[in-house]
């Protein structure tokens, strides 16, 4: 069994950011360090705990179901130490009220819930009145006032000037595949490269009108065999090889529901990324609930 005090802060940010990037020399990056202190943090936090975190690959790595396990643990100790430094200790608790939240389908399913319940913890007197609602909506519910913010892929919103707006994540988009696909063990993967196989197109959250974006910014059509606004659907498809997809590191998740590995690699051609973000209206003058809530979220979420 591992020892709390073999296990260092600085260890767990470099796994997490390798976790995210999916390419050592990408983490090193972001952390603002060589990419062999990087490489040496993971490994030291391999030996502690017996077993390996990333399946390395030619292009980049992977997280084994162990890392996948640990990277969870290791969220929540960095977030809870971020939000022990950043919370107004002295105000937090005597904030109350209600904030309306307007969220998307994929933004409440696969980036609000841990968010959330860390906001609790540091407001657990200000109420959430959390709504479901798309970004069409949403847009329309801030600016008639009906939400105090919205949270949208701010990369599908045609009229952002209309609103102040702050971006929480960049999300990128990578290729997911099954490990036995044609493409799984090419050196590159480029657009044109994807062009020919079977494409599953998500639908949900405009997910169709974002991929046609950027395949036709560089003349290419996907040869869609499948459309599904199930993510669900949509993974299992993969994994089990009807085709490939492109989409945001946030949607990933390595297993299918029936237990089948999904692989991602990253693209040789520049993929815009995903961007969520809060939407307010302009000058708008919040509530203390509110303004709690959007200076936590942008606190919480760095891009």
């Amino acid at each position: 069994m591992a020892k709390s005090n073999d296990i260092s802060l600085r260890q767990l940010r470099y796994f997490v950011a390798a976790a995210d990037a999916g390419q050592f020399s990408q983490a090193a990056l972001k952390v603002h360090v060589s990419q062999s202190a990087v490489t040496a943090a993971v490994l030291q936090l391999e030996e502690v705990l017996g077993v390996s975190l990333f399946d390395r690959l030619p292009h980049g790595v992977t997280l084994t179901a162990e890392g996948h396990k640990f990277v969870q643990h290791a969220r929540h100790i960095l977030e809870t130490l971020q939000d022990a430094l950043s919370e107004p200790l002295f105000l937090s608790h005597a904030v109350e009220g209600v904030v309306r939240v307007g969220a998307s389908y994929t933004v409440l399913g696969y980036f609000l819930p841990a968010l959330l319940a860390r906001f609790k913890r540091s407001y657990p007197q200000i109420e959430i009145d959390l709504v479901d609602m798309d970004r069409a909506s949403i847009e329309k519910a801030v600016a008639d006032g009906s939400l105090d913010v919205g949270l949208v892929i701010v990369s599908n919103t045609r009229h952002l000037h209309l609103f102040d707006h702050h971006v929480l994540i960049r999300s990128p988009r990578r290729l997911w595949l099954s490990s036995q696909h044609p493409l799984a063990n090419a050196a590159s993967i480029s657009l044109a490269d994807v062009a020919g196989h079977a494409y599953i197109l998500a639908t949900v959250d405009e997910g169709d009108i974002s991929t046609s974006r950027y395949w036709q910014s560089l003349g290419l059509t996907p040869r869609v065999a499948f459309r599904t606004s199930s993510m669900e659907a949509l993974r299992g498809l993969v994994a089990h090889g009807f085709g490939v997809t492109i989409l945001s590191d946030m949607l990933y998740r390595a297993w299918s529901l029936e237990g089948k590995k999904i692989d991602i690699r990253p693209l040789s051609d520049a993929i815009p990324p995903m961007e969520l973000g809060l939407i307010w209206q302009p000058q708008a003058h919040l509530s203390a609930p509110a303004q709690a809530f959007k200076q936590f979220l942008m606190m919480a979420c760095t891009v």
